[in-house]
């Protein structure tokens, strides 16, 4: 009941916008006794009950509609919503749903919490003259599941004509519906309270299952509870109030502040409405067209700013409120993951992560990747010879909840992910110049964080030419021998360097690979440089060459297979060989002779 408790104290402490449309926001908070749909007609009648007009509803728009306990739950069953429904309750072909909306609108109307609007659309359904007036204006009345809502004219109330608009009209059907309850009442297991319990639960909190509930409404012919309590009170039971704010705030909640991830959606927030970073997104994911990229220190140091902003503005008590939804069947709505936790260790933990999962992109400077994006490359496949990477639709949520673990939890990063990336950097040449970069800083940032959590040590994001790691010294070959290649082509080559194009058998045999890698540089691409050049590859590659002999453990051999480490090495020195200024490169060529 944690997550259900959190969110009825999250819709109290936001009553001030229940029933208010705010700019920005996907859906608006609905009152009690309501719920957001959209609608696909809007007819416009006076105060008297006459036709005015009629025309298609915003697509886009969701709107607030009265809704009884059975009508919010309906599924084939007829049960007539209050005030806005559907055209096959409205137009009287089948008598049924149309005395039962003409029922449930004459109640309300006749009650000490009537609505002037209310009345205006009862007298004018009772005239059946909606599908001709349809037709008189255009429109086709033959889509018997067309959601209509309304307009009222020349009332004098105020400026919102627009039913979905008017707080007030809420606010009496709300009085009204409440003021039904009557009977038997019992322990709500979300108040502690004695009070009126439903058995009916509003269903799409998560609108790409619009079926599915939380808590189911009770079957004790197919076993929903039985087997394990003898009646359906002893597994849940919650008052109709509670439930009403609750399930309506879960719904906000998801579609103004949920990242949907496969299916599947995450979502944090505060309950007392504060701001809270995007959980999918790294702290500092947009960076301004004009700043410098930044370097690893100013990156922590913006990531403090960043921390120091949202924790100035939040309560040392304040909480957020983790979840994961997911619907397990068309009916069912699962919760994969719920946390809580005070505000500021959040805050610290999203802060951690980026800290440490992070690398300096060429174009972008030092950032950490989107969580997406290392699932993508790590299981995902190019589409054509520039698209984009794209994961199987399945494998998104489970491994984007996995990542989330970590980032949240504080969990070591998955090796399987790691070795995943570590597996398609190992084939370079099969993507594109702009995929290739992304897949190196994701994979370097997944090594890197990786190897902060097993404690292996830390990669720093500048080059180290005396680590003493045998395979990061070897991916600083390998991007030596690739660039001695590449500074022979001609500015519109595509052919790749034998460097790459040898890069998986590097891997597995580095002493073989080496020698026809050098023995193809030298008989080919060596007469071609400038002699300037030439020597100070010469002298970069026995360099690197005393650096591996001096890395190597008891256990190692200069031949063995390369672990991931390879990687950072190939890419920061390569970073450095193609950052060096125009005046060094000037003073190389003058030692031509």
């Amino acid at each position: 009941m944690g997550l259900l408790q959190k969110a009825l104290e999250t819709y109290e402490a936001m009553e001030k916008i229940v029933g208010l449309y705010e700019e920005g926001k996907e859906e608006p908070l609905a009152p009690i006794g309501h719920i957001v749909t959209k609608a696909q007609i809007e007819v416009t009648i006076n105060a008297d009950g006459a036709f005015k007009g009629a025309k298609l509803a915003d697509k886009d728009k969701k709107i607030i509609i009265p809704v009884t306990e059975e009508s919010a739950g309906r599924t084939s069953s007829p049960a007539a919503h209050p005030l806005c429904e559907q055209l096959g309750y409205l137009l009287g072909d089948d008598e049924v749903k149309f005395n039962l909306y003409i029922s449930n609108l004459t109640q309300w109307c006749q009650s000490a919490y009537a609505h002037p609007k209310a009345k205006a659309i009862l007298v004018y359904i009772q005239q059946r003259t909606l599908r001709s007036d349809l037709i008189n204006a255009g429109m086709s009345p033959d889509k018997g599941k067309d959601m209509v809502c309304w307009r009222v004219l020349g009332l004098g109330i105020d400026d919102k004509t627009a039913v979905w608009e008017d707080v007030d009209l809420m606010k009496a059907y709300s009085s009204y519906y409440l003021s039904q309850k009557q009977g038997e009442t019992n322990l709500c297991m979300l108040t502690g309270e004695d009070t009126h319990i439903t058995w009916q639960h509003l269903k799409g909190a998560f609108s790409l299952n619009g079926n599915a509930k939380i808590i189911s409404a009770n079957d004790s012919a197919n076993f929903t509870y039985r087997g394990r309590f003898a009646e359906p009170e002893e597994a849940a039971s919650v008052g109709y109030l509670a439930s009403q704010k609750a399930h309506n705030a879960l719904k906000w909640i998801i579609s103004t502040q949920g990242a949907i991830q496969g299916g599947r959606a995450f979502v944090c927030w505060n309950p007392q409405g504060r701001t809270v970073p995007k959980l999918t997104l790294p702290f500092l994911f947009q960076f301004e067209e004009e700043e410098a990229l930044p370097d690893y220190r100013s990156y922590r140091e913006d990531l403090k700013r960043k921390l120091v902003g949202y924790q100035d503005k939040w309560q040392p008590e304040d909480q957020v409120i983790i979840a994961a939804f997911d619907a397990a069947t068309t009916g069912r709505l699962a919760i994969t993951y719920y946390n809580e936790m005070l505000g500021s260790d959040f805050l610290d933990r999203l802060a951690y992560w980026d800290e440490t999962c992070c690398w300096k992109d060429y174009y972008h400077g030092v950032q950490s990747p989107l969580l997406y994006n290392m699932i993508a490359f790590a299981f995902g496949t190019q589409r054509g010879e520039a698209g984009k990477v794209e994961p199987d639709e399945k494998l998104i949520a489970p491994q984007m909840q996995r990542l989330l673990s970590c980032r949240i939890d504080q969990a070591a990063f998955p090796l399987d992910i790691m070795q995943a990336l570590v597996s398609k950097a190992g084939n370079l040449q099969v993507y594109s110049k702009a995929n290739r970069n992304k897949l190196l800083c994701i994979t370097c940032a997944a090594i890197r964080k990786y190897y902060i959590d097993r404690q292996k040590g830390e990669i720093k994001l500048a080059l180290e030419p005396e680590r003493k790691d045998r395979s990061y010294q070897w991916g600083r070959l390998l991007a030596v021998m690739e660039k001695i290649e590449r500074d022979t082509y001609d500015q519109d080559e595509k052919r790749e360097p034998n460097a790459i194009r040898m890069q998986s058998v590097l891997v597995k045999r580095p002493g073989y690979a080496f020698m026809v890698i050098m023995e193809q540089l030298k008989n080919a691409y060596y007469p071609r440089l400038h002699v300037g050049l030439r020597t100070k590859y010469e002298k970069l590659i026995g360099e690197i060459m005393e650096q591996i002999h001096l890395s190597l453990k008891e256990t190692e051999k200069y031949g063995d297979p390369l672990s991931e480490s390879y990687l950072p090495g190939y890419y920061l020195q390569k970073s450095v060989l193609y950052t060096k200024k125009d005046n060094e490169e000037t003073e190389e060529h003058s030692d031509e002779v």
